[in-house]
């Protein structure tokens, strides 16, 4: 990034506020300014670094700010982006979001909010950091958790070629690797990486008798780890995304079916070549 612009986040939990400690300890923003719902909240991510100050006034956060990032639920996106650009018409507006389709197309549509401004996606790139984890709040924030992380931009056909440089400059400057995806694209391959994984986990999860909760290891731990995430915002991922997910659901299914048939008809070497595929690709992924 060229001179060190003013930020606002809007949403500072284990995304924005890391996003906000890497920009402060980087030196790399004259102000951050946090957004959210409770001052309790901002004030203990002022406390830890996260943000010079915080507000609950969305127009006075963001005014000035040369970035807005929104580190919301998926289903409050559109209208926060239509809020800040109306109050912050010069700003370079992104998200964090883990849907992209239906939220590229929304603001997309989205009229000025006055004769004579831009229009709110004109000024808006969707983006997607592949970091965190199921704790949320500023306390779990840390500004080192997009260094060799990757960040999804996604551009579409009209977007300024300007604004991707810039999006991808602001991501790389926190230490992120920067991966240019459309929305559509963005879609399908977080279907099968990322929401079906959460899905399984936590259907596996809901399927374990209580009684032999006490039993479990490492590897049920391991593996539904994930399905401790907020339930209310898994529901309104899955739903934003769901003829994707429900394709990336088929696929498993047939898998699924590879194993039980091998399984219910006692055929060894079957069974053996599920696990053998199931392992070459998880070896390709390394650690």
């Amino acid at each position: 990034m060229p001179d060190p612009p003013r930020v606002a986040i809007i949403g500072v939990g284990l995304i924005g506020g890391s996003i906000g400690l890497a920009l402060r300890q980087r030196g790399l923003a004259q102000e951050v300014v946090g957004v959210g719902r409770r001052m309790a909240s901002l004030e203990k991510a002022r406390e830890l670094g996260a943000i010079d100050r915080g507000t609950t006034n969305l127009v006075e956060g963001v005014a000035d700010a040369d970035w807005v990032i929104i580190a919301t639920p998926v289903d409050s996106i559109v209208d926060t982006v239509t809020a800040v650009a109306s109050a912050a018409p010069r700003a370079t507006i992104t998200d964090a979001g883990s849907t992209k389709a239906q939220i590229c197309r929304e603001i997309k549509q989205l009229p000025p909010s006055e004769p004579g401004r831009p229009a709110p996606g004109t000024h808006f790139i969707g983006s997607h950091p592949l970091a965190g984890g199921h704790r949320t709040g500023p306390e779990h924030a840390r500004a080192d958790l997009l260094v060799d992380r990757l960040v999804l931009v996604t551009p579409e056909d009209n977007t300024p070629p300007g604004l991707v440089e810039r999006t991808k400059e602001f991501w790389e400057a926190l230490g992120a690797e920067v991966v240019l995806l459309s929305p559509e694209e963005h879609d399908r391959a977080l279907a099968a990486t990322s929401h079906l994984p959460h899905l399984i986990a936590a259907a596996l999860a809901s399927a374990t008798p209580e009684e032999w909760l006490q039993l479990t290891g490492a590897g049920w731990g391991d593996t539904t780890r994930i399905a401790a995430g907020s339930p209310q915002l898994w529901t309104q991922i899955f739903t934003q995304n769901r003829a994707a997910v429900l394709d990336a659901l088929r696929r498993f299914e047939h898998r699924l079916a590879q194993f039980d048939a091998a399984l219910s008809g006692g055929d060894v070497p079957a069974l053996t070549l599920e696990l053998q595929e199931a392992k070459r690709i998880r070896d390709a992924v390394g650690d």
